[in-house]
């Protein structure tokens, strides 16, 4: 049995087509539901849109309205999905893939480990 957290890993990329330059990465973030995850991915859509030239705010709005359902059903089939526009030579790459979380160790004690308190702080000079 599996009690590790099941979500979704969202990353968005740049890449500039024009200079053929590797992909960078830009902001990644965790979402715990594929409503999450593609509710991200909208949001910075929504945003960028009226920045966008005519066929990048197309390519935005056509999956606002038509793509994003099949984004959310990939998702709930545990597949990676992505989505793309391309903008002046750059392209924005929003991709959402499947993930278990684990857990990071978790201090229980508030107080710190006595090794802590073997350091002495420094003298002042006078």
């Amino acid at each position: 049995m599996n009690d590790l957290p099941n979500g979704y890993w969202c990353e968005c990329w740049t890449q500039n087509l024009d200079r053929d330059q590797r992909p960078a990465l830009h902001a990644s973030c965790d979402a715990y539901s594929a409503a999450q995850a593609d509710q991200w991915i909208a949001v910075a859509l929504r945003t960028i849109s009226p920045a966008l030239d005519a066929a990048a705010s197309e390519q935005a709005w056509q999956w606002l309205y038509e793509g994003r359902i099949e984004t959310r059903r990939a998702l709930l089939r545990a597949e990676p999905c992505s989505v793309a526009v391309n903008q002046a030579g750059t392209r924005i790459t929003w991709t959402v893939r499947p993930v278990i979380f684990l857990p990071l160790a978790h201090r229980q004690n508030i107080e710190l480990p006595a090794c802590a308190y073997d350091f002495k702080p420094l003298a002042e000079d006078t």
